[in-house]
C-alpha cells in the first residue's frame, strides 16, 4: 500500500513541482533530461535500500535487547514510510524517464518496440530479484545459521541483504554513468499527424 501511495504522490509532485522547478534551474523545457532522470532514479533507489537497512538494524536491535526472537517487534510500521517514499520517487524518475527516453529517441516505427523493451526490463528485474533472493538464501544458510532471510526474520539479517542491494545499485549506477556519458541525443523526426494528435491530447 505504501509503495502504490508513494508512486501516486510522486507522480503528482513530479509533474506539478519537480519539472517546473528543474526547468527554471537547468533551462531545459523538460526540467531534467531523460538520462538525468534515470540517474536520479538509481540514486534514490540506492538511498531507499540504505534507509531500509537502517530501519531493519534498529528493529533487530530492539528484538535482541528483549531476548525474545519469537516475539513480534514493537517498532511501528510507519518507520518504513521513508524507504517507501524513496522507492516511489525512484520508480517515478526511473520509469517515466525511461519511457520518455524511448518515445523521444526512437523513430516512429520503433516507438512501440522501445516501450515494450522498457516494460521487458521491468519484468526481467522482477525475475532477477527473485533469483537473487534464492541465491542469497542458499549461500547464507548454514547448519549453525538460519541465513540472512529465514522464515523468522528476527533470527536473520535482512539488513545485510538491503546493504547488498544498495551496493549492487551503486555498481549499476557507475555502469550507467559510463554508458550515459557517451550517448548523444538525436533529433528524431516525428510524423506531423502524430504530433498534432499529441498536442490535442
Amino acid at each position: 500500500m505504501f509503495d502504490i501511495l508513494s508512486v501516486a504522490i510522486w507522480i503528482m509532485l513530479y509533474r506539478r513541482v519537480l519539472v517546473p522547478f528543474g526547468r527554471r534551474i537547468t533551462g531545459n523545457p523538460k526540467g531534467l533530461s531523460e538520462l538525468q532522470r534515470m540517474g536520479v532514479g538509481l540514486v534514490l533507489g540506492m538511498l531507499a535500500m540504505l534507509a531500509a537497512a537502517g530501519v531493519e538494524l534498529y528493529r533487530l536491535q530492539g528484538v535482541s535487547n528483549k531476548g525474545k526472537p519469537h516475539s513480534p517487534s514493537s517498532v511501528s510500521i510507519f518507520w518504513q514510510v521513508p524507504q517507501y517514499a524513496l522507492i516511489g520517487a525512484s520508480e517515478v524518475f526511473m520509469y517515466v524517464g525511461q519511457l520518455e527516453f524511448f518515445n523521444s529517441q526512437a523513430p516512429d516505427a520503433l516507438r512501440s518496440f522501445g516501450s515494450a523493451l522498457s516494460m521487458t526490463s521491468i519484468s526481467l528485474g522482477n525475475y532477477v530479484s527473485s533469483l537473487l533472493v534464492t541465491i542469497v538464501m542458499k549461500i547464507t544458510h548454514k547448519e549453525n545459521s538460519p541465513g540472512w532471510i529465514p522464515g523468522n526474520l528476527n533470527k536473520g539479517h535482512m539488513d545485510r541483504f538491503y546493504f547488498l542491494l544498495a551496493a549492487l545499485t551503486s555498481i549499476d549506477f557507475i555502469a550507467y554513468i559510463y554508458c550515459a556519458r557517451g550517448y548523444r541525443y538525436m533529433a528524431v523526426n516525428k510524423e506531423p499527424e502524430q504530433d498534432e494528435e499529441q498536442e490535442i491530447n
